[in-house]
């Protein structure tokens, strides 16, 4: 047991941060305020190899591994947490393809996808199917060698933007087994999107509606055989659900020492809040959670690299603690600032609204919950 990072996650990890800082952090506020998408900055991440980080290094990827890939977002978060996260969503599909997918398949996409020439989505919940992804309803029926699409998906980040969206589609009977995954191209007859939400926070991503209207797509387009599609959604979300958790510890690092700075030279009562005991404990508690959860997305990057029986319920549990502590953090960092903290001169605020909707994807973690104690539970 050795948790101590390699020579190469080192390296791995200065060159992120160093991206993060040059590159990210000082466009990341005006990237919230106008809502832009910084396609010139991915696309310089993906020349580092960011933008197939766990796909085979046959088809531009990195061909690393999944604590290599936990140690890269931790960084880039850091920079600009709502870009990072798109990055590690970009990852997950692009993955899918690499994993499930032929050998044609994955040499058509995922050259270009991995330098980030193409932007990828990840299409799972539904205006009526959130957290029980498998009562799904867009229907794809076979007419030859296409099949036809009806339905919507919610919530895509990069939905309108993309040009690869990584689709789950019901072939056939209710339920799981029904379900299988298809790769939908953007400039496909048939599909549209909804406008851009609105949102809390993640503003530099675009987030719509994705709709299908009698949409053909290939046969094959589809990644895996008939049924296998939800199979292939959640081995996807494994890893999906590491990376998000990775994007809240870097915002939260990052808060955490942003206030350990502000609390040295911000003054109250005739001496630095930095002096103050009650302060140090809040501060002592913030790093010590922060650690812990670190620890356990760590351990679970390498329980899926492992392919281990217990991956998928260390994995929830890591994401679990990751979000619901970098959240927390984040909180608290804010509180210590004071005032100051609410205001959008201090990146603080930014940080937050980021990261709170990191406790609601990849599944919620109430459902993070469900998957861990039926997994205990289970015969």
């Amino acid at each position: 047991m050795d948790f101590t990072l390699g020579e190469d996650q080192r390296a791995f990890q200065d060159v992120a941060a160093q991206f993060a800082r040059d590159e990210m952090e000082p466009h990341a506020r005006e990237w919230d305020e106008t809502s832009t998408f910084p396609v010139e900055t991915m696309r310089k991440a993906a020349e580092l190899g960011f933008g197939g980080i766990y796909v085979g290094d046959d088809v531009g990827g990195s061909g690393l591994g999944r604590l290599d890939a936990a140690v890269i977002f931790e960084e880039l978060a850091k920079g600009c947490t709502s870009t990072a996260a798109y990055i590690s969503i970009h990852n997950m599909a692009s993955w899918m393809i690499d994993r499930y997918g032929s050998d044609e398949q994955r040499r058509r996409f995922l050259p270009d996808l991995c330098a980030m020439q193409r932007f990828a989505s990840y299409c799972l919940t539904e205006p009526g199917a959130g957290s029980d992804a498998a009562s799904l309803r867009t229907r794809a029926v076979r007419d030859g060698d296409h099949y036809v699409l009806n339905g919507s998906k919610a919530f895509i980040s990069g939905g309108g933007v993309s040009d690869v969206y990584v689709t789950m589609v019901r072939t056939g009977e209710d339920g799981p087994r029904g379900i299988s995954c298809v790769v939908v191209e953007k400039g496909t007859p048939g599909l549209s999107f909804g406008a851009q939400e609105v949102k809390l926070g993640w503003k530099s991503q675009p987030t719509a509606q994705v709709d299908f209207t009698d949409c053909r797509v290939p046969v094959a387009n589809r990644i895996g055989e008939e049924g296998e599609g939800f199979r292939i959604a959640m081995a996807g979300l494994d890893g999906g659900r590491l990376n998000i958790g990775a994007c809240s510890l870097g915002a939260a690092q990052t808060c955490l020492d942003r206030t350990t700075a502000y609390m040295r030279e911000r003054r109250q009562f005739g001496k630095a809040l930095a002096e103050f005991q009650a302060l140090q404990f809040r501060l002592a508690d913030m790093a010590t959670e922060l650690e812990a959860a670190r620890l356990l997305l760590h351990k679970a990057a390498i329980l899926v690299d492992a392919k281990a029986p217990d991956a998928t319920r260390t994995a929830a549990m890591a994401k679990r603690l990751a979000t619901d502590t970098g959240f927390k953090v984040v909180n608290e960092a804010l509180q210590l600032h004071g005032g100051y903290g609410y205001l959008r001169d201090y990146p603080i605020e930014r940080y937050l609204r980021d990261v709170r909707v990191h406790q609601i994807l990849e599944g919620t973690n109430e459902i993070m919950r469900l998957i861990i104690a039926r997994d205990l539970l289970k015969d």
